[in-house]
C-alpha cells in the first residue's frame, strides 16, 4: 500500500503549482532582482535613453538649422546671381552705347576728313586752273604779239606795251565769252 499512497500522493500534487518553499525563494529572488533593476539599472537605462532622445532631437534641430542656413545661402546665391546678371546686362548696354558713340564719332571724323580732302582738292584745282589760265594767257599773249608783229611788220618787243595789249585783248575775249554764256542761260 505504500506504493499506492505514494502514487496517490503524487497524483494529488499538481505539476504546474510549485512547492511553497520554492515559491517563497523565487519571490525573494525576484524582489532582489527587481530592486536591483529599479535602483541601479533602470536609472542608467533611462539616462542613456534620455541622452539619446536629446541627441536625436538636437540632431534634428541642428539639421533644421543647417537646412534653414542652406536655404538662406541658396537665396543669397540666387540674389547675387540675379545682381550679376543685371550688372552684366548693364555693362553690355553701356558697351553698346559706347560703341555707338565711338562709331558716330568716327563717322563724324571721317566726314570731316573727307570734307578737308574735298576742300583741299577744290583749292588745288582752283590753283591749277589759275596757273593754267596764267600760262595760257602768257602763251596766247606771246603768240598774239608774234602774229601781230608779223602782220604789222615791225617788232612789238616793248614788254610793257605788249603786256597791256595782251591783257586788253584777253579781257575783251573773256567779256565776249561771258556775254555769250549769259545769253545762252537766258534762253
Amino acid at each position: 500500500m505504500n506504493a499506492l499512497v505514494q502514487v496517490a500522493a503524487e497524483e494529488s500534487e499538481n505539476p504546474l503549482i510549485p512547492p511553497i518553499p520554492e515559491l517563497v525563494i523565487g519571490l525573494i529572488a525576484f524582489a532582489i532582482v527587481f530592486f536591483f533593476l529599479a535602483k541601479k539599472l533602470l536609472p542608467n537605462i533611462n539616462r542613456v535613453l534620455e541622452e539619446r532622445r536629446e541627441a536625436i532631437e538636437g540632431g534634428m534641430e541642428k539639421a533644421e538649422a543647417t537646412q534653414a542656413e542652406a536655404q538662406q545661402v541658396l537665396e543669397d546665391y540666387r540674389a547675387q546671381l540675379a545682381d550679376a546678371r543685371h550688372e552684366a546686362a548693364r555693362l553690355r548696354q553701356e558697351a553698346q552705347e559706347q560703341g555707338a558713340a565711338l562709331i558716330a564719332e568716327m563717322r563724324a571724323e571721317g566726314q570731316r576728313q573727307r570734307e578737308e580732302v574735298i576742300a583741299a582738292g577744290h583749292a588745288q584745282i582752283e590753283a591749277d586752273r589759275k596757273q593754267a589760265a596764267q600760262t595760257l594767257r602768257q602763251d596766247v599773249g606771246r603768240l598774239a604779239t608774234d602774229l601781230a608783229g608779223r602782220i604789222v611788220g615791225e617788232s612789238l618787243e616793248d614788254v610793257a606795251r605788249q603786256s597791256r595789249t595782251i591783257d586788253r585783248f584777253l579781257d575783251e575775249l573773256e567779256a565776249k565769252t561771258n556775254d555769250g554764256s549769259k545769253a545762252e542761260a537766258g534762253r
